[in-house]
């Protein structure tokens, strides 16, 4: 069938059959679909929505548009995580390596910067040497020698979806349920994974602001992934501010070291981070409950083993040796820095996490286009949380910066961002809710 017919049925909000999504993402992995014509399913899938069994079979077609990953000669579980993005969301780099120094192994395919949330292996680029993108050969002998590998889409995992993401993120239908679901779920699937859960963030740094869309969103990839025959749970956690006090890429790696070794742990990263690694370690069979799974995870990085095992992985995919204990030797530093002081005195009541999550993007840590290169250096540290109380002249946050200019403008969006009352405000939650599949 014609790729503007399938586009012209979703358009007009009808059922699409598994043969017609299928012959369209084959479209898509071949080119005989335009960009054109990819925005325009994508746009009307945004409009339309699809049930449960055409995002099975939209999953199942990215999935299968590459090659599919065998790890059945590993002597222990594979699982993986994916969050749905936000600000500050640096959990991949510590939560894949505490899961593998408990023993599961954690092949972590991982995606760029999405609009205005931050993309792991954008992160991981701003290690010089990492290997972000290796082929399987290397990306196998990582995950066998040292736990786990967090890289990006090969050519020849779920190509189909590697062109629909950077559609998507420049065409206005990022927020798209099912478009999310097979994206995420496609280059999981494609990994060979025996377990995955899933970090749905909620907030006015997520894609999903509301608790229903969230939920919404949740039970959309637990649904789907147990229709494709996955073994899927997931936790909706809170993205009301930066989750990390850092927001970019170098800047976001700095902080992931500093909590692995243990010289800054945040509390808000420190209680999702050990969440989702009790979580996968329990949807691996490696625990027999949640509580031991936090036990377990908790011990293993107080112990510097999870320090350990991401030094290996950036030494195996090609990064420095030494990297984990000279971070400031290799990340690299901006050309300028801004201190963004506050007006008033009080505390702090709310951020405007989005906001945060843009300027990073204005600096040049994030994309406008799918080709734009991205200046690892820039970002936003000592991101002040909510609740903390601050004097006319203290500092809200650090901006990193390609020049005292684009300083100024980002330090004028975060100081916006920050809204100071006289009141403290009450602490949130992070970890909000479990989902797990129905029946």
């Amino acid at each position: 069938m014609l790729p503007q017919e399938i586009i012209r049925h979703k358009r007009d909000g009808q059922r699409l059959p598994a043969r017609e999504i299928a012959a369209f993402i084959d479209g898509v992995t071949s080119g005989a679909v335009t960009d054109g014509q990819a925005a325009a399913f994508a746009m009307a899938v945004f409009f339309n929505g699809m049930n449960r069994d055409e995002a099975v079979a939209l999953t199942l077609a990215m999935r299968d548009s590459g090659d599919v990953l065998d790890w059945s000669d590993l002597p222990g579980p594979v699982t993986d995580k994916h969050s749905t993005g936000g600000v500050g969301d640096n959990v991949s780099l510590m939560l894949a390596p505490i899961v593998a120094a408990c023993g599961a192994y954690v092949p972590m395919i991982s995606g760029r910067g999405l609009g205005h949330t931050g993309g792991t292996l954008d992160k991981m680029d701003a290690i010089p040497g990492y290997v972000s993108q290796p082929d399987i050969a290397l990306f196998r002998q990582a995950v066998l020698e040292t736990g786990c590998a967090i890289i990006g889409q090969t050519g020849d995992l779920a190509p189909a979806d590697r062109r629909l993401y950077a559609i998507r993120d420049v065409t206005g239908t990022v927020e798209s349920v099912p478009l999310i679901t097979a994206s995420i779920l496609s280059k999981k699937l494609a990994a060979g994974l025996g377990s995955l859960v899933l970090d749905v963030k909620v907030g006015n740094g997520a894609f999903m602001e509301k608790s229903r869309d969230a939920t919404a969103l949740a039970n959309s990839l637990v649904e789907v992934a147990s229709g494709a025959g996955l073994k899927v749970s997931a936790l909706i956690t809170g993205m009301n501010e930066p989750l990390a006090s850092a927001a970019g890429n170098a800047v976001e790696v700095r902080n992931a070291v500093d909590f692995l070794t243990g010289r800054l742990r945040e509390r808000r990263l420190e209680d999702v981070t050990l969440a989702l690694a009790a979580e996968m370690l329990q949807s691996a069979g490696l625990v027999s409950s949640n509580q031991d799974g936090l036990r377990r995870a908790t011990e293993t990085l107080t112990s510097g083993r999870a320090a350990a095992t991401f030094a290996r992985m950036v030494a195996v995919l090609g990064g420095p040796a030494d990297f984990i204990e000279k971070p400031e030797k290799y990340l690299p530093e901006p050309a300028t820095e801004f201190a963004v002081k506050a007006t008033a005195h009080g505390f702090v009541t709310g951020i405007a996490t989005r906001d945060i999550g843009l300027a990073v993007v204005g600096l040049g840590g994030g994309r406008t286009r799918p080709d734009d290169r991205i200046d690892p250096s820039v970002g936003i540290t000592r991101l002040l949380p909510i609740g903390a109380e601050v004097h006319a002249g203290d500092a809200l946050a650090l901006v990193h910066a390609r020049s005292p200019s684009d300083a100024e403008a980002a330090a004028a969006t975060v100081v916006s961002a920050y809204a100071i009352g006289t009141s403290k405000p009450p602490a949130d939650k992070t970890v909000i809710r479990r989902i797990l599949p129905r029946g």
